[in-house]
Formats: C-alpha cells, sequence, structure tokens
C-alpha cells in the first residue's frame, strides 16, 4: 500500500507512548501491564499497545493481529499480483470478491457521491501515470503533458462502479481503482475490533491511523500529536484519544508532502481527481472520528475538496471533526477560522 502520513502517525504513537513511562512491579501492584509491539504492517512503520495484566495474552493477540493484517492486505494491495484488489483491476470484475472488499468499495463510492468526486477511488489511473512519469531519467518537473493526464482522467469515474456481494465491476476499461485513501483506517478498525471482541479495553493502535480504545493505565485519556508540517521534530497540539464520553476515538492525517511525485513540493499524490493536478488547498488535515475508516476517508477528501464546500461535507458526518493546517502552522476549522485544539 502506499506509505503515506507516515510522519504523522509516529508523532501520534511517540507522543502516547511518551506520555505513560513504564511501570515498576505491575503484576506486583495490581496495575494492568502494557505490551508493546513495534513492527512493518502495510509496507510501512507500525504500533500497538495493549494494556492487560496478562502479557502472555496480549502477545498471543498481537500475533492473530499482525496475521489479520497480512489478511487483509492480501485484499486491499496494488502491488501483490495475487490480491484481490489487483485482479480486480487487471479483469476490470471480480466474481465471489471478498466482503471486505465490497465493504470498503461501498463506502468509497458513498464518499465520492457526497463529496461530489473529490474523493473517487478510480482515480488510480491518474497516480500510475504520475509515478510512472516520475520513474523514468530525465522526466519533466512538472508533471505529465496535459494530453496524457486528460488520457488518464477519462479513465475515472466512480458512478461507473458495481460492487455487490456477487461481483465487483469497474466498468470502463482501463478503469483501476486503489483503496489507499481508507484502507489504513479499515484495517485499523479491523484490529481493533478484533482486540475488543477478545477483551483487550485499553489499546493504542497506529497502523499508518489512529485507534484508541479505553484508557491508559493511569486512568488518563490516550494522546496524540498533530507535527507541524514543515518543521520535523515539532508538534502543534494534541488531542484526547478514546472510547470515554466526549472523546473521538480515532485520527487520521493527510499531507501533500507525505508522498511527493518529483522536486516540486506542489505535486504530490492527494490529487484532485476532476482535474488531474494535485490539490493544494492545504499543508495537511486531520480528522477525528469514531471509526478510523471514516477519519481516512475524509482526512483525504477534504484535502483535496474545494474548501467552499469543507463545511456541507462535514455537515454530513456530524460525529467527525477536522483541523485544517497550512504550511506556517496555523490551524483552522472548516469555515477558516481559528480552531480550537482541543
Amino acid at each position: 500500500m502506499l506509505n503515506r502520513r507516515r510522519f504523522l502517525s509516529i508523532a501520534a504513537t511517540g507522543s502516547a507512548l511518551a506520555a505513560v513511562p513504564f511501570p515498576l512491579a505491575l503484576a506486583a501492584t495490581g496495575v494492568p501491564a502494557r505490551t508493546v509491539w513495534k513492527g512493518v504492517a502495510m509496507g510501512a512503520q507500525a504500533s500497538m499497545t495493549l494494556v492487560h495484566p496478562d502479557r502472555t495474552h496480549a502477545r498471543a493477540m498481537i500475533d492473530r493481529c499482525v496475521a489479520e493484517v497480512e489478511r487483509l492486505e492480501g485484499i486491499f494491495s496494488l502491488y501483490r499480483q495475487d490480491s484481490a484488489l489487483s485482479r480486480l483491476n487487471a479483469e476490470g470484475f471480480l466474481d465471489d470478491p471478498p466482503p471486505e472488499l465490497v465493504e470498503l468499495v461501498s463506502f468509497s463510492l458513498s464518499l465520492a457521491e457526497r463529496s461530489g468526486g473529490a474523493f473517487d477511488p478510480t482515480v488510480q489511473p491518474l497516480l500510475r501515470l504520475y509515478f510512472e512519469h516520475f520513474s523514468r531519467p530525465g522526466a519533466a518537473a512538472g508533471g505529465p503533458a496535459a494530453d496524457a493526464i486528460a488520457r488518464a482522467r477519462s479513465l475515472v469515474g466512480f458512478t461507473d462502479v458495481e460492487a455487490g456481494l456477487g461481483r465487483i465491476r469497474l466498468g470502463r476499461k482501463g478503469a483501476a481503482i486503489t483503496l489507499n485513501g481508507v484502507a489504513q483506517g479499515f484495517v485499523t478498525d479491523r484490529v481493533a475490533g478484533l482486540l475488543q471482541a477478545s477483551g483487550f479495553d485499553n489499546v493504542l493502535i497506529d497502523l499508518g491511523e489512529g485507534r484508541a480504545l479505553g484508557q491508559r493505565p493511569d486512568g488518563g485519556p490516550w494522546r496524540a500529536a498533530i507535527a507541524h508540517p514543515s518543521e520535523p521534530g515539532r508538534s502543534l497540539f494534541e488531542l484526547p484519544l478514546g472510547s470515554a464520553p466526549g472523546l473521538r476515538p480515532a485520527l487520521a492525517t493527510s499531507a501533500g508532502h507525505g508522498t511527493r511525485f518529483g522536486p516540486d513540493p506542489a505535486l504530490h499524490h492527494l490529487l484532485d481527481p476532476r482535474t488531474g493536478r494535485s490539490a493544494n488547498h492545504h499543508a495537511q488535515v486531520s480528522v477525528a472520528a469514531p471509526r478510523a475508516t471514516l477519519a481516512d476517508g475524509l482526512s483525504t477528501t477534504l484535502a483535496v475538496i474545494d474548501p467552499a464546500r469543507r463545511a456541507p461535507l462535514l455537515a454530513d458526518y456530524p460525529s467527525a471533526r477536522a483541523w485544517f493546517v497550512d504550511h506556517a502552522g496555523r490551524v483552522t476549522g472548516p469555515d477558516g477560522a481559528p480552531a480550537a485544539t482541543s
């Protein structure tokens, strides 16, 4: 999967873990123990923190979670030829698709419709065009030619996609889907659900998007930092995450500088499917929501959508909250006014 937003995920993990120093003699005092896993998931650094008195059980659950991530990557990956998504893109249809693929494609199509096409899972031909262009020696720094962009855009169109339990069909020859704008959130939610169903009520997950259950061992909420877009190592503000009343469990951030195509920082992976060009309304967008799938999809969409459409779109998702950051680190809300950072 596309490695994006990792600089923000690291900030979130570091802040949250740093806020909870390793306690001493947990078993003796009755304080729940933390079991921390750090590794690679979906091609990027990831972490999970489980608060549970039985470390052996926690480690076994982490193994189950990692296996589930690998199983889901076998469905959503664009880089594995045997994945369900790759087979769909190669053939233009997929019979008896995995239910997870149907669910996530259906969610993506709904978000595409509500956003007027600012989010479009069929943007993959445009992404492929940019990656191929900049992989060639001596590629024009300004990106692909206008006629090449126009040809790729002719393959983009979410309204042609049909998604059902029996078949997913793309509807245009040469069309292709990417779920990189929502898949990390979806996988994060699946891992959270697996842990919660197994009795783990206090968990922090960072698989590219953040998701928190319950609370820290000291009884406080988990905390995640929003990084400054142009000053590495500096945090703009922190947000409490968790399942207590008044808190949102999930956080996602989209930023163009997470994946640049070439030397020009204005050319990056947050492409507007309607123009074929990178969207540069903001340096980054963060969204907190009840589920990481929604936070992931909305952060991608709000980074692309016209600023005048931000508030109407968020009105369709009242459980979510968004922060918009410019390159100077100024934080605003959807109305453009300075936003509260708590």
